[in-house]
């Protein structure tokens, strides 16, 4: 049954996940100053986050088909609202863990439920359309994001008059106005869980294809060796990503002194929406090229933009670090399509392993910030150019069933 309307609550939910997905980078400045950490130990804050991923992404699939998507989606955005409100209340850096585990186990469950809704609600003939135009707005948000915490902590406990001002003056501290995004994402994920409760979903029927089995499905596909080399594929593009997009601001910080809370904000904000940009430009070049030609061009060009910004002056890695994001754009997608075009069965499966790779979110930055306490935060992030190393390599030993389909 389609449903406008349920495709619009949709990109909504994809919009709130990257709102509450992206922002830790632009933050993490923040974080270590107010509560003095090291860099090894703010490299537990993705972490915390990102592992729920591995945690979470094939038991939500499970979840799924016992239970029905609202009721997950009603679950998820629960946890979301309680991880937020947890850390908004006590803001600590113990309580910042716990708190983002929650939240990301929120949104790894969303993850799972949103694509088959958005398929059943769109018309299965204009799933590819909706969910291009799903990742437009998951990449508008995580660009208006950081913009939202810019203006907060440059407004808060100022003589700004603004109705938002005056309510986060009133409930966090002078020294912590970054708290405040937390008091905005608890009221947006009680806002979610209202909204969904209250509206009507179509019934949703699971492709045999699109359910995930734990038997003797996922033991054959383990046993592939590119299963394996995809999900670790799916692992390093998700690390190179975050590992980037959650040290970019305090390397510019530590190396050439500029402000996190208004021109870093702003590095991480152009890093997704040039990324958001590479996407559309991507769709072109996916009519024009192989898709593996088109991978190793791009991480090819990502990894020169990240030399540079390691490496240049503070105006090369001003524009260097959203370079990143504009080349990593067409990562996450290609990797996707070559995996599933590889493999002729237990697709549900196989996308809940992929899922699963996430978890290199959590990882990535970690090793980052292990590495940033021996070596510095600069040679540290060099570790991404291994991780970006291998997503290119995807591009040379892919051999999928099905090429991407091209008008030449």
């Amino acid at each position: 049954m389609r449903s406008p309307a349920i495709v619009i609550l949709i990109l909504l939910v994809f919009f709130v996940i990257s709102f509450l997905t992206n922002i830790l980078g632009p933050i993490i400045p923040d974080i270590i100053n107010s509560f003095s950490l090291s860099v090894g130990l703010a490299g537990f804050l993705p972490f915390s986050f990102f592992v729920a991923y591995g945690i979470m992404s094939i038991p939500a699939g499970l979840l799924q088909e016992k239970y029905t998507g609202k009721r997950v989606m009603v679950l998820a955005f629960g946890l979301a609202f309680v991880g937020a409100l947890l850390f908004a209340v006590f803001p600590r850096f113990g309580v910042a863990l716990p708190s983002l585990f929650l939240i990301g186990i929120g949104m790894a469950m969303l993850q799972v439920v949103i694509n088959p809704l958005l398929r059943v609600a769109g018309g299965e003939s204009h799933f590819a359309f909706n969910s291009v135009l799903a990742q437009l707005f998951f990449g508008g948000a995580s660009f208006l994001s950081p913009l939202l915490y810019s203006y907060l902590v440059t407004n808060i406990h100022t003589d700004n008059t603004s109705l938002l001002i005056r309510i986060c003056n009133a409930l966090v501290p002078e020294a912590l106005g970054w708290v405040s995004l937390y008091w905005i994402f608890a009221a947006v994920a009680l806002a979610m869980v209202i909204v969904i409760a209250v509206v009507r979903f179509p019934e949703v029927e699971l492709k045999e294809d699109e359910r995930v089995q734990t038997g003797g499905a996922l033991r054959s596909l383990l046993s592939n060796r590119y299963v394996i080399l995809y999900f670790i594929g799916i692992f390093c593009y998700v690390g190179s990503e975050q590992g980037i997009a959650n040290w970019a601001s305090k390397f510019l910080q530590e190396y050439h002194g500029v402000d996190p809370a208004t021109k870093g904000a702003t590095v991480i904000s152009n890093f997704w929406g040039l990324m958001t940009i590479g996407c559309l430009l991507g769709l072109v070049l996916l009519k024009l090229f192989d898709s593996r030609k088109v991978l190793v061009s791009f991480t090819a060009c990502a990894i020169l933009s990240l030399l540079a910004a390691l490496f240049g002056s503070v105006e090369v890695a001003i524009y260097a670090f959203p370079l990143c994001g504009f080349f990593a754009s067409v990562m996450w997608s290609i990797i996707i399509s070559l995996a599933l075009n590889s493999v002729s069965s237990h697709h549900g499966t196989f996308s809940g392993i992929l899922c699963t790779g996430i978890v290199g979110g959590a990882v990535v930055p970690l090793i980052v910030a292990g590495l940033a306490e021996l070596l510095g935060l600069r040679w540290a992030m060099t570790f991404l150019f291994l991780t970006l190393g291998y997503v290119l390599s995807v591009g040379i030993w892919a051999r999928p069933l099905i090429k991407n389909k091209t008008i030449r």
